[in-house]
């Protein structure tokens, strides 16, 4: 049962996404200011929001206040380079009520920060990695 000259087209497809996604992805033309779906960003946003208070240690959620810059940059998938205006909300990382999360009004708690993070997807897919973030308080 060998795969003879025709061999099995499944076959060789998989071996091409693996050997794809394994690899760096392929860049075309570079990052550009382009608008994008809502629903992507949006997508992009949750994705990037999540990460971050997953990783926080702050005792409240952080949530986006602002998009300040998006660029896109098609590869294997879609690159999202975004910089952000982040800040503390109102509700505390166990809280599973309100959303959204309204931001601190009280001077004391109130916090902001301008984070920059790079996320490759395959929205089609609902996959997400986040490749680099970095934030400052603004």
């Amino acid at each position: 049962m060998g795969a003879g000259r025709g061999g099995h087209p499944l076959l060789l497809l998989v071996a091409l996404a693996l050997a794809a996604r394994l690899g760096q992805p392929q860049r075309w033309g570079g990052f550009q200011e382009k608008s994008t779906s809502a629903k992507n960003m949006n997508s992009t946003l949750a994705f990037y929001m999540d990460a971050y208070n997953n990783k926080s240690n702050d005792s409240y959620l952080f949530r986006v206040d602002k998009l300040l810059r998006s660029q896109v940059q098609l590869t294997t998938g879609v690159e999202y380079l975004v910089t952000v205006r982040i800040s503390r909300t109102k509700c505390k990382r166990n809280d599973t009520g309100t959303r959204p999360c309204p931001v601190q009004s009280k001077n004391k708690l109130k916090k902001s920060f301008i984070c920059d993070f790079l996320v490759y997807t395959l929205p089609w897919l609902n996959h997400y990695q986040l490749w680099n973030n970095s934030c400052l308080e603004a």
